[in-house]
């Protein structure tokens, strides 16, 4: 470690913006009753930024199915000083339209999406690019900026390739620690093609699961996993003057899992199969409330323990001084 780098390591830890994440409380918002406006005083009781929140979490609560709530919703955002990012699952123009309708109504400042095709890759590719290029249309003044995650199916390359294509300054990628694996890519492999583009991030950690040739995940607590929070953290810090990247989400994911989309047996152009959005599942013999519970000290759990690494990086730099 440089001199330089560790004096702006030092300055960006101190200044890093931190973000909950809603998938922190997937079950609570699927099986329980919790409410985007819970989330809220969450993040601001754990001294976040802001918060990254998906326009279905909550169910029949969320902000894109109760579209009563928006204006209260962003009414407490603002009262307490957390920035909103929305998220969606999907790049077609219907998804986009209601996920950005959302964000307008929530005094949003971002919006996630990631292409949720079948078909050969070629394909994929060439859809979200027409997809992505309605952008200017469906946020005509602007308000928004675009995040487009890198989701289980596509290379880091292929990322960057949609990104070139679009040419929309407002479009960056969003950074996910563990969903490249599923790829056939490592995380450290797939940030250093990302990197130059990355805005976003989502802190995660992940055991990597052999699959058929190929590479699972299955996402665990952090600090129990596979992924290299210190290197990932450190590279992320570092990037562009100023800084790059603009969010750390903390998406704790513990028991989430993702099967292999490619394989190195692969086909120059391969096919994606039809797939459902990311989901947990109830973990089997244990009592509904006790997961729930159990889901929310972990969202606790890695923030802590993010900031414990964080700290280690700091002390480190300080060392390099």
């Amino acid at each position: 470690m440089t001199r330089q780098d560790a004096a702006r390591l030092i300055a960006r830890i101190a200044e890093i913006r931190l973000f909950a994440h809603a998938y922190s409380w997937h079950l609570n918002f699927r099986f329980g009753d919790a409410t985007p406006a819970e989330f809220l005083r969450f993040a601001h009781l754990q001294g976040m930024v802001g918060v990254k929140i998906h326009v279905e979490d909550g169910e029949g609560r969320s902000l894109l199915l109760a579209p009563e709530s928006r204006a209260a919703f962003a009414e407490l955002a603002q009262s307490l000083g957390l920035e909103v990012h929305i998220e969606t699952s999907a790049t077609d123009e219907a998804t986009l339209r209601a996920a950005i309708a959302v964000a307008h109504e929530t005094g949003a400042t971002s919006v996630r999406c990631y292409p949720r095709y079948a078909g050969r890759v070629s394909q994929i590719i060439a859809q979200t690019i027409r997809d992505l290029r309605l952008l200017p249309q469906l946020d005509p003044e602007g308000r928004l900026n675009f995040l487009l995650e890198q989701h289980e199916d596509l290379k880091a390359q292929e990322l960057v390739e949609i990104l070139e294509a679009v040419q929309n300054p407002r479009l960056t990628l969003l950074f996910d620690f563990a969903n490249m694996i599923n790829a056939f890519e490592t995380p450290e492999a797939a940030l250093a093609t990302m990197a130059p583009y990355v805005t976003d991030v989502h802190i995660k950690d992940a055991k990597i699961v052999p699959d058929r040739g190929g590479f699972a995940h299955r996402a665990c607590r952090s600090g129990e996993g596979d992924v290299d929070f210190t290197g990932l953290l450190t590279t992320l810090l570092l990037l562009g003057d100023p800084p790059q990247v603009r969010a750390f989400g903390c998406e704790e994911e513990n028991e989430m899992f993702a099967p292999a989309y490619r394989f190195p047996t692969d086909p120059p152009d391969p096919f994606i199969p039809a797939r459902d959005a990311s989901t947990t599942l109830i973990t089997a013999g244990e009592d509904l409330q006790s997961r729930l519970d159990r889901e929310m000290a972990e969202a606790v759990a890695q923030i802590i323990y993010i900031r414990q690494v964080l700290a280690d990086i700091s002390t480190q730099a300080r060392k390099a001084l």
